[in-house]
Order: C-alpha cells, then structure tokens, then sequence
C-alpha cells in the first residue's frame, strides 16, 4: 500500500507538472493587450482599445503609426495565419511542411507571384508604398521581441516535424503575394473551362450543355439594360494528348484550391444597399455577407482605425473588415462612405491549349512556325529532404500549368495512357500582370464621396467585384470592377487552340464601359454572384455564375417590407427559402408512392415543409429541410453518377438545381434513364427511389425517430485550422479545431449560404464568412460578426467567441465614437515610442 501510494502521489506530480507546463504553454502565446508597452519604431503613442467582441480600435496622431500599430496587432493576434498565407503565396510551403507540399510549390511557382508582387511594389506610388512599409515596420517590432512559441502555440509544435524552421521578417512583397491568392480563390472559371472540355469527350457537346444551362431569362440581374447580339460558344473536339494536358492541369489547380480553400462551385457573396426612401431613418443601409472556404480562425479580422490628430497624413478612419497581413479595411466604412463587395460573375480566365514540337520538346508552335518556350529555373527548399530543381514553362499566352502534377491513375477517367506530351496547357489571366489592387483599397478608404469611390474603384484591376456603395448624404450606387478581356472569338467558356492568332485577347474592357449604377428608380441594389447584365448584352463579361436564387429572394424581400431597419436587414441576411425547393417538391409530391411506408413519409413532411409563412425554409431546426435536402442528395446520384466520369459527379448548388429543374418537364429524358440496372428509368422511377434511399439514409444517421430529424444535425460546421488543424494527430487537431452548435441552416442556393458537397457529405464546406449591417444615418447602429473570433490564439476567450453568434445570427455592434468604443472596452493598450 505505501509504494502505491507513492506511485499515486507521483502520477499526480506528473500530471500536474504536464498540466501547468501544458496551460502554460498554451497561454504563453496570448498577446499584451492590457497597460503601457515601449514598442522601438513607433513617433509617438498609440492607444489600442479592445472592445468586449475583440475587435481593437487604434487612434494615432499619424498615418505611419496607425498602420505600424495595426501591423503590430495583426501580428499579436495571427501572425501564424499570415505566416502561413505568404509561404502559399510565394510558393515556399515545403519549407514549413516538407515533400508533401512539393507539387503545390511546383504550381504555384509556375504563376510566379512573388516577381510580380515585386514588379507591383517598385511601381507603386510612394504614398502606398511608404503604408506597406509601415505595416511591416509594426509586423517586425512585434516579431524581434517574441520568441516564436511567444507568437503562437503552432510554433510550439512545428518543430516536433521541422525543428530547423525560423520565422523571417515580414515584407510589403507578402501582403501583395497574398492578394494574388486571393484573387486565384475567386476566379475559379478555369475549373469550369476544364470540366465542359473533358465532359464533351466522354459524353458529347449537347448533353455537356444541359449541365451548364444559360442564366433564367426570369430572375434578376445585376444592372438591367438592352441586349444586343449574344457571344457565341465554341466547343473545340480534343485530341488525347491535350485532354491529358487538361486533366494534368486541373489535377493542380485542385490541389491548390483544396489548400486555400477556393474554387467552390457556386461560392460567392450577397451584398445590398437600400435607398433612404425606404428605410426607418431615412438615410441608405448597406448589408455584405461574404462566403468563403470554412476555416479556422476567421479570414477575417475586424479592426477601426482612427488618425485623430492633425497631421496632414491623417486621411484615415474607418472601421470594418481586414486580411491578417494586409493594412487599411477591405470591407466596411469610413466616416463618409460605406461599401461592401461580391464576386463578379466574369471570366477572366482562358486556356489555351499549345501544340508541342514532336522533335523538340523546348518548342510550341505559333501561327505555322515553331518558337522556343521561355524557360527559367525554379529551386524549392524542402524542410527534411533535398531541394528539388526544376524548369518553368511559358508562352505568348502564359504559364504552362500542365505536365507534371497527373498520376497515373487519373488518366483512367480519360482512356489515356502513356501519351507522350503533344500538348501543354498555357493560363492566360490578368492576375499574372502588374495590380494595383492593395492602392484600390486604400483609396477607398480614403474615399469622402462617389466620385473619389469610383476613381478609387478604377485601380481594382484583379479579382473582379461587384462592389455596393452608400454615403451619408444618401446616394447609393454600384460599380464592376476588374480587367476583363475582350476576345477575338468564342466566350471563354471552353480552352482554345493556342497555335494561331484566332483566340487572341484584342484587349481589356475600358473602366468606363463597365456596368454601373447611381441611385436607380428603384432605390436600391442587389448582388449574389448572378449575371451582371441580361446574357447577350455588351460589354460581354462572363457567361458562368450564380443562377438567381439567392438574388431574387433578397429583392423579394426588399420589396416586402415597407420600411427597412438594422434588425429586418440583418434578419435577411438568415433567410434560408429554398429556391430550388419550389420547383422539386411539387414533382416529388405527384410520384405515386407504391404504398411505400418511406416514400410516404416523406412525401407527408415535404408537403408540410411546403406550407405558410416559413415554406421551403432550410432552417437548421426544420425537419422537412433535412428530408428535402437528403432527398436532393440522392437525386442528383441517381440522375447523374451512372452517366459522368466520378470527379464530375454534382456538388449541389444553383447550377444543379437549374438543371434538374430544366428535366423535370421531361420525364423521359436519358438522364433519367439509370444505364446499371438493365432497366430504362423515367423521372417519375427515380424521385421514388430518392425518396426511398433519403429515408433510409435519415435513419442510419440521425435515428428511426422521425420526427426528431432536423437539418442543422445533418448539416453541422466544423471550424478546422487549415495546417495542424488537418494533421491527423487527434490530440493537436482538437487543440485548435472547433465546431458550432447544430443549429446552422442555409444550403449553396439560400441568402444564408452554407455551402455543402452533394457529392461528398451534409457538412458545411463554405459559408458566409461575416457579416456586417451599416446604418448611414447612425455609425453606432450598425453590426457585424464573423466567423471564428478575433485572436487566433487557442484557448483564448476570443479565439471561439463569434462562432454561436454566427450560427444563430446574433451580429454585434459595429462601434464608431470613441465614448461607445470606451464604454465597451474590454481592455486598451497603450504603445508607446521605446525609450519614452
């Protein structure tokens, strides 16, 4: 008993010992927020006030502080983040995470967007320049008094795989890298391009075209204004050796895209503003939700800055929504204008698929005469292996992304094996020319009206925006945003031949010819990734986006209320209607149910989901919406696996919805038709086994109770950390992961869209990623959140905070004058020049 007892009392000397080594280890990384702090590089003090969301609010007497401290307090709260985020964006993740990130690298490095950021910084007007520089400036003092296990519990652990790793500097060149990516994340049309041309080899141009329908002729576009002539869609049948440069190519994009997150179908954003004449207070309300990849902590990091003193560099105040690693605020407001912004639905991507010299694989053909590839040499640093050397490609047109990143076993789905390389594929894209995106932004927030807005909005050259506007005097407008080409031929919606001149760029769109609008009739603006203008008007931007469900369900509820206030807006922002509900559930309703207990029981719950004021409403606590969406699920299972190639199987959203919609006024369609079962199927056959299987699907995952089914069970979120959070090591993933209540709603199709994969499972994949309310006539009325928190630090009280308020739409204030940012101070930091 008495060794024992000692081996008891040691056991708990050891736990205890992990335990407080553990809890301090943990909190070792939480940053300073509280009392007087000397920072070297500062001129004169700053006062950080932290609010009880988080969210700091700086006030300098001078535009080189304001950002130097903004830099200093991304870097308290994310630095890990933005670590992160510049090794992806100058093509260095191997040197963090080893070999597995050799291929990611190896793409990234064709784009090459460290020398344009580099480009972009030399020819940057120095005022925009010197904000970079100053917010790097704050980044580094806060990184030369830290020790890494200081900055973040990550780099706690990151040694345990790579113990040579060291935190460099920060550079101006890693905000501008950063933009890239997140230009690359929203232009996602290339997937698009790549999937019809491989599509139209396995199944043929007419039916690869019922899956991509035109945009409905009744749901609302953006800019409503005559047609003119429509561009026409040309198809190019592929020989073997350029779908396999296409596959190869896709092959890598989607690799980058499942690192950051992008490149969802369907994924966009919803922003409106509404003119005074129909709000409460008389003056415009401005709403922005924008949906992102889900992720761990936020994207997002909400800050105010306010230049308070009378320095002539005190041009900045404004609070709203920033990148951790970039200055200024994305999204948000000023003291004179607010915006707030949405993917265009635009192509500003083509492929062009060159011809390879068969005697000389250095040369590509040009208009009947081989020219060489231009040709650098790339070196990837691996942590724990050797540096791999290897040559990037290029031609006219741009980087060659195919050739090296397609397994073996992919080229099954293509019948093609072994096919020496007779073609490359080459991307053409104005995010590998100079931007001046980071000036755009930081002109905008300096903007006092709507002509320095739109002068501000000229600049915003890559990841084209629909970008909403409001003021204090009252206007309210809209303006497109981006370089978009103009072709010689074709819409852009299938790769081209490369080899002659027939598919050239002829130029860019002029900023003046893109679609604006300035306080229209109607009073008010709405955008949710539809079609800018009607197809077949000029100029022409893009044929694939959104359908409309989510843009015709915000106009109908601007139009069924009276008179908007904070509180109805931000009530639309959690509107879940089902759009495509409305044309399914009627077909499902009709199907004889064959006495089928299943079927029965979800035709009586789909009926009573489709009734009174809330019908067709993916609420997560609804029951109809969980047998509605399972039975969508199987659906588009029944319909379309046995037909399409397994990586082209349906992911759900508006596209889809479109389709199927398209179908069922054809109930004898081939697509119906299951070519496994030695049967010929009609629409009628395969609704009935989708309701059959939903039903038995239900069952094994949420219980034979019925009635206790709900969707946000179904349909749950998990917020992962995109690095260690993914490790695989249960222990380290549930230190940084965290997952909402099982109350979230919404599908790809709803206002409040919470994407999911039809394809893969009922989990949230992308979301809204905030959310904000801005009320012109009142500052301090109006509200935000995001997703996670502000710190990016686990276990800190604000790591997790904004995760239940997001799932049940609870948005916080928006705080503007000093007295209410005061009054709701959870802490303030006051930095003061080192020496002082």
């Amino acid at each position: 008993m008495r060794v024992l007892k000692w081996l008891l009392w040691a056991l708990l000397a050891v736990v205890l010992i992990v335990g407080v080594y553990g809890f301090w280890t943990v909190r070792r990384s939480f940053p300073t927020v509280e009392g007087t702090i000397e920072v070297a590089g500062l001129n004169n003090s700053v006062e950080v006030i932290r609010d009880e969301w988080g969210v700091p609010h700086i006030y300098a007497d001078n535009a080189h502080d304001l950002f130097f401290a903004q830099g200093y307090t991304h870097a308290q709260e994310r630095f890990w983040q933005m670590d992160f985020w510049r090794h992806i964006g100058s093509a260095r993740l191997s040197e963090m995470f080893g070999s597995s990130q050799v291929d990611t690298d190896k793409f990234l490095r064709s784009l090459d967007f460290v020398q344009l950021a580099e480009q972009e910084l030399a020819e940057m007007p120095e005022d925009s320049r010197e904000i970079l520089e100053w917010y790097a400036e704050g980044v580094n003092a806060y990184l030369d008094t830290h020790s890494p296990a200081e900055i973040s519990l990550e780099y706690a652990i990151l040694p345990l795989t790579n113990s040579g790793y060291e935190i460099e500097p920060w550079e101006p060149v890693n905000t501008l890298t950063w933009a890239k990516i997140m230009s690359w994340d929203l232009s996602g049309n290339m997937r698009a391009e790549i999937a019809r041309s491989l599509l139209t080899a396995e199944i043929g141009v007419e039916r690869t075209e019922q899956l991509y329908p035109p945009f409905p002729e009744d749901r609302p576009v953006i800019v409503p204004q005559d047609q003119t002539a429509p561009v026409e869609t040309q198809a190019y049948e592929l020989p073997d050796g350029a779908l396999t440069a296409l596959a190869s190519a896709g092959t890598a994009a989607e690799d980058l895209w499942t690192l950051t997150g992008g490149g969802f179908e369907g994924i966009g954003s919803n922003n409106w503003v509404i003119g005074g004449s129909l709000t409460e207070s008389g003056l415009p309300i401005l709403a922005n939700d924008t949906h992102l990849a889900i992720q761990m902590p936020s994207i997002w990091f909400q800050n105010g800055l306010h230049c308070v003193g009378d320095d002539p560099s005190c041009t900045y105040q404004l609070v709203g929504f920033s990148f951790p690693g970039t200055p200024g605020v994305v999204i948000g407001h000023n003291n004179h204008i607010a915006w707030g912004v949405t993917t265009q639905a635009t192509d500003t991507q083509d492929l062009y698929v060159e011809r390879v010299n068969p005697e000389d694989d250095g040369q590509y053909e040009v208009n009947g005469e081989w020219v060489d590839f231009e040709v650098r040499t790339e070196t990837i640093r691996v942590a724990g292996d050797d540096d791999i050397v290897f040559d990037v490609r290029s031609t006219r047109h741009g980087p060659v992304i195919s050739g090296t990143f397609l397994e073996e076993d992919e080229l099954d789905d293509i019948d093609v094996v072994d096919v020496p390389e007779e073609y490359a594929v080459a991307l053409s894209w104005q995010t590998l020319e100079p931007s001046t995106l980071v000036e755009a932004i930081l002109g905008l927030n300096r903007a006092t009206n709507y002509e320095e807005f739109r002068e501000a909005m000229s600049l915003w050259d890559i990841a084209a925006q629909n970008v909403v506007y409001a003021d204090v005097e009252g206007n309210i407008a809209y303006q497109a945003t981006g370089e978009i080409p103009i072709r010689a031929n074709g819409d852009g919606r299938y790769p081209v031949p490369g080899w002659t001149d027939e598919h050239e760029w002829l130029g860019l769109i002029e900023f003046d010819d893109l679609p604006r609008l300035l306080n229209p009739p109607r009073d008010w603006i709405e955008t949710a990734n539809q079609q800018v203008l009607r197809p077949g008007s000029m100029p022409f931007l893009g044929a694939d986006g959104a359908y409309g469900y989510r843009g015709g369900r915000i106009e109908d509820m601007i139009r069924g209320e009276a008179s908007h206030t904070v509180p109805s807006v931000s009530r639309m922002q959690m509107d879940t209607r089902e759009g495509g509900a409305e044309s399914l559930v009627p077909y499902l309703l009709e199907v004889p149910d064959g006495e089928d207990e299943r079927v029965m029981d979800v035709q009586s719950r789909l009926a009573s989901w489709g009734e009174g004021a809330q019908a067709y409403q993916s609420s997560g606590d609804s029951n109809g919406a969980a047998v509605y969406q399972a039975v969508w699920r199987w659906v588009l299972i029944h319909t379309f696996q046995d037909e399409l190639p397994e990586d082209r199987w349906p992911s759900g959203g508006s596209r889809w919805a479109e389709v199927v919609k398209s179908l069922l006024g054809a109930p004898d369609d081939r697509w119906w038709d299951d070519v496994g079962t030695g049967l010929v199927e009609d629409r009628d056959d395969i609704l009935f086994q989708a309701m059959a299987d939903a039903h038995d699907e239900l069952t094994d995952i949420l219980g034979g109770n019925a009635d206790s089914w709900t969707w946000g069970r179904l349909h749950t979120a998990s917020f992962e950390n995109q690095t260690l959070g993914q490790s695989g090591i249960g222990p380290i993933e549930w230190l940084f992961n965290r997952s909402a209540p099982e109350v979230v709603g919404g599908s790809s199709s709803t206002v409040n869209a919470n994407g999911w994969d039809t394809d893969v499972s009922y989990v949230v994949d992308w979301l809204p990623s905030q959310r904000q309310v801005i009320d012109l006539s009142n500052w301090d009325n109006s509200t935000f959140h995001h997703t996670t928190g502000q710190s990016g630090h686990a276990f800190h009280r604000f790591y997790d905070n904004m995760i239940e308020p997001w799932a049940t739409g609870e948005q916080g204030p928006m705080h503007w004058d000093r007295a209410n940012v005061t009054g709701s101070s959870s802490s303030t930091l006051t930095m003061v020049p080192a020496g002082s």
